[in-house]
């Protein structure tokens, strides 16, 4: 089974990550909800740590779902 990798840059503008900035986290989740590794996004470790603690914020903010079940 061959996954199609997304690469994921983070922009020079968006260096600091917010938690508010739903559009964007939403390019880290898969369709069920989970947040994507960082072999599929390409993110480095700090990074990958701030969207990882961005969308759990998020979560708990009720401003994403924690599951989808679509």
């Amino acid at each position: 089974m061959l996954l199609s990798k997304k690469k994921n840059k983070l922009n020079k503008n968006h260096e600091t990550l917010d938690y508010k900035d739903i559009d964007m986290l939403r390019k880290f989740i898969n369709d069920q909800g989970k947040i994507l590794s960082r072999r599929l996004t390409g993110l480095n470790a700090k990074q990958q740590k701030q969207i990882t603690k961005s969308i759990k914020r998020a979560r708990i903010l009720a401003l994403l779902p924690f599951l989808n079940k679509d």
